[in-house]
């Protein structure tokens, strides 16, 4: 991974409450200057870094799977949705679905996701690193900068925007 240490995920961890500070100072015209940025970030941060090498994130975390998510899949594996929670999911504290175990089932031993087409929304979304929830979502960004080397990454970038 270019441009990455190898060790930032220590780095990440150590610069947590330094990242939520800088997250909570874009208020305003900062934060409008920041999002405009976000999609050059992201795609800077996943030129140089690739998800089927890392796959952290299907290691560690589990998406939520919404009423939407479990139909599809259950369609694209040809199961009854029935079936796909009874064998993969489990309710959360919250109420969500999220898989029973890690990694996630549905990773691949090459790291690919054997459901990609039909991959929950959480998953299509994640890292957040395009879009506002990385600004709105302090508490998660710090944690998904320790996940995910492109949060890592961008974040790290976004530290010289005054």
């Amino acid at each position: 991974m270019e441009d990455i240490p190898d060790n930032w995920q220590q780095q990440a961890e150590e610069r947590k409450k330094d990242y939520r500070l800088m997250l909570d100072r874009f208020k305003g015209k900062k934060a409008r200057r920041v999002l405009k940025q976000l999609p050059a970030l992201h795609e800077e941060a996943f030129s140089r870094i690739s998800c089927q090498k890392c796959a952290h994130c299907c290691k560690t975390i589990s998406p939520r799977f919404k009423t939407p998510d479990i139909r599809r899949i259950a369609k694209f594996l040809h199961l009854k949705e029935s079936v796909l929670i009874d064998t993969y999911l489990d309710l959360d504290e919250e109420g969500d679905f999220v898989v029973k175990s890690t990694p996630c089932p549905f990773l691949g031993a090459d790291n690919l996701c054997q459901i990609y087409e039909a991959r929950p929304g959480d998953c299509r979304q994640y890292p957040y690193t395009d879009n506002e929830v990385l600004i709105k979502r302090p508490a998660t960004t710090c944690l998904n900068a320790v996940i995910c080397p492109a949060v890592y990454y961008v974040l790290e970038r976004l530290k010289g925007i005054r």
